[in-house]
């Protein structure tokens, strides 16, 4: 039987000379038909070894092949990264990007790319300059640090500063504070890499002044402090104070080093600022630009002089070195932070900001929009939304949703069918329910959903037919 399906498939080259598919070639091109009808030909041959077909089913497949072709081709050709909305309340949602840059920060990312720019070149002096230059002044003013330089994410600002500053010596952690990033990257195995040996001090969850003094040797380079900013440690708990930790450093010649993780620039979050960090005098700061700060993936390191000149100078900040179109989205993104009037126009910071209130007014229309549809229903409901991408762990953000349910469709359908959409949606399955969070869904992404939905209620409609 099994032989017999399989002498129903046609030959590829048989099938590209019909008129209809001649017709498709000079559309799409002849191998991009091609290489899709023999991917179609081989779904059909994986079923038919798996005995899940027969006769009928293979002849209706071999006649859908018309319209099954384009589909697979335009999916071929589709841009595989892909702007989507979040309505997940994840703010800095990593599998979904982390932070939306700012118009400003997008725009100046399509000048330096449109052609050739100032990367490297200091038009006043009318000669080779410094990429750094760009985003220098900008995070001293910001930070009150004495210096800066930037390289492509806050591991790589880390495993930098160890290599240049601490190789071969002694860096004392609390066990504590000895994180787990995004992929598996440990603390541990970034101070191994930096060739320093890592010192581990006091117990998970108390360390005290006095376990960092008594690991103090002559083999010791730095005292790092890393902040826990994607989990917390409750309870019966310890920890020594930044100031105090520099207290300790200056009084043996150590330098004291920050990992400040998220790069918080502003009072709003419950996480210390940058700025703060720096008033305390740690030696050198490290911090994301794609988290808290709302920027780019970048890694910015701030602090005194002379350590950020050895730092420059180590032939790793080469490796690691930001390239030009996240520098001129981070440079647009501090200047927001310095010369505007609100730093809303960042815009995790204007969604984090946006009262509940605002929300159910967006909530209300969208489901007034829904609600227009046949087989869809939508209500405004109540939800609770997260900070995400490893920053602020224990915080529940009060916001509003849009609960979507159908009477043709399931909750999973729908969901799938969102998320398969031209502009993809990504939603929550809350019970029987699509839930979509106001928090995280940006101006005009409104239209968007509804432009989704339109597909489903298609499908909803053709079940009623």
């Amino acid at each position: 039987m099994g032989d017999e399906l399989y002498r129903l498939l046609p030959q590829v080259d048989e099938v590209l000379r019909t008129p209809t598919f001649a017709a498709l070639s000079a559309q799409f091109g002849r191998s991009a038909v091609q290489q899709a009808l023999r991917e179609e030909l081989q779904h059909l041959r994986q079923t038919i070894a798996a005995g899940k077909t027969k006769a009928s089913d293979i002849a209706l497949a071999i006649d859908n092949l018309k319209d099954a072709l384009p589909k697979r081709i335009l999916k071929h050709a589709r841009q595989s990264l892909r702007r989507v909305v979040n309505g997940t309340g994840v703010l800095l949602h990593t599998n979904l990007g982390r932070a939306p840059l700012a118009p400003s920060a997008i725009q100046a990312i399509v000048e330096a790319a449109r052609g050739y720019s100032t990367l490297e070149y200091n038009l006043e002096q009318k000669e080779r300059g410094s990429r750094q230059d760009h985003v220098r002044d900008l995070l001293t003013e910001l930070t009150g640090a004495e210096d800066a330089y930037v390289v492509n994410n806050n591991a790589a600002a880390v495993l930098l500063v160890l290599s240049a500053l601490t190789a071969k010596r002694e860096v004392v952690v609390s066990r504590g504070e000895l994180v787990e990033v995004g992929g598996s990257f440990r603390i541990p195995e970034i101070i191994e890499q930096g060739g320093a040996r890592l010192k581990e001090v006091g117990s998970t969850n108390k360390t005290h002044l006095c376990d960092y003094e008594r690991a103090i040797s002559s083999e010791t380079a730095a005292l790092l402090k890393v902040h826990t900013s994607n989990y917390r440690i409750v309870g019966f708990t310890a920890a020594v104070e930044a100031s105090d930790l520099v207290a300790l450093a200056r009084a043996h010649g150590l330098l004291a080093i920050w990992d400040l993780g998220s790069g918080v620039l502003v009072p709003d979050f419950a996480e210390p600022t940058v700025k703060d960090a720096v008033a305390q005098g740690l030696d050198l700061v490290t911090f994301s630009g794609d988290k808290l700060m709302g920027g780019p993936q970048a890694g910015v390191i701030v602090g005194r002089r002379a350590h950020i000149e050895v730092i420059k100078r180590h032939p790793l900040a080469r490796a690691l070195r930001i390239d030009k179109l996240t520098l001129a989205a981070l440079e647009a993104t501090l200047r927001l932070y310095r010369y505007s009037e609100t730093e809303d126009q960042v815009p995790l910071l204007g969604m984090y900001r946006r009262s509940t209130a605002e929300l159910q007014t967006a909530a209300e229309s969208l489901v007034a929009a829904i609600n227009g549809m046949d087989c869809l229903r939508a209500k405004a409901v109540a939800s609770v939304g997260q900070m995400g991408g490893g920053a602020m762990p224990t915080q529940e953000i009060p916001s509003v949703a849009v609960a979507i349910t159908s009477d043709k469709l399931s909750a999973t359908q729908l969901e799938e069918s969102l998320r398969n959409a031209a502009v993809p949606v990504i939603a929550r399955l809350v019970q029987d329910e699509v839930w979509l969070d106001m928090r995280t869904i940006l101006a005009g992404e409104a239209d968007d959903i509804l432009s989704a939905l339109a597909a489903a209620h298609s499908a909803c409609r053709d079940r009623q037919a």
